[in-house]
């Protein structure tokens, strides 16, 4: 298995990192995964602002010469994971402006008149690992499950992704957020991790 890792935050001392080298440490671990690759968009420097006028068309968007390393990996992994805080009730600019640029019409996706477009990724799986500061059940209670709709329903399955896996932990703010155990779930999880 070819895992592709996707960090979102800008801060290295965050839960969000921890989460991150728990993945790693696990995957290394785990003799299924053959081959890890972290993409941290922040570090990176991703340029998340979608752009197109009548001269760079949004149709074209999937022949972008500077994001062809990026489409490569996404079409190089099995699993994609995505590690991320929860912000205003939904991911961050940065991973949302991602998506709005790698998941263009031509690549991941196929535009044929029909109903749905055909999903282009399909055969992949994909792990949310995502953290907040209010309670586990604030977006599905008061928000109506909207976070885990928009990735899953909106993004994931209409590029043909079926395959999705929620961690989504509340109260991480708290002194009794019980990170520790949450950070060991995550762990387990990646180092039983079988395709």
């Amino acid at each position: 298995m070819k895992m592709l890792v996707i960090y979102t935050h800008p801060n290295h001392e965050s839960l969000s990192f921890a989460f991150l080298e728990q993945v790693l440490k696990a995957s290394s671990a785990n003799s299924a995964i053959d081959e890890v690759q972290v993409l941290d968009l922040y570090e990176e420097q991703f340029n998340p602002i979608l752009f197109f006028d009548k001269d760079n068309r949004r149709r074209d968007m999937h022949r972008v010469p500077e994001l062809e390393k990026y489409r490569q990996q996404l079409l190089w992994a099995d699993q994609i994971v995505l590690i991320y805080p929860i912000w205003w009730g939904r991911p961050p600019a940065m991973l949302l402006g991602y998506i709005d640029r790698m998941f263009a019409s031509g690549f991941a996706y196929k535009d044929d008149g029909k109903l749905l477009p055909e999903g282009l990724l399909k055969g992949k799986s994909v792990v949310c690992i995502s953290s907040m500061k209010g309670p586990a059940f604030y977006p599905l209670v008061w928000l109506n499950n909207a976070h885990k709709i928009l990735m899953k329903r909106a993004l994931f399955q209409y590029v043909g992704i079926k395959k999705v896996k929620f961690f989504e932990f509340g109260n991480m703010e708290n002194k009794n957020g019980k990170q520790a155990n949450k950070l060991n779930k995550v762990y387990r999880y990646f180092h039983l991790l079988n395709k």
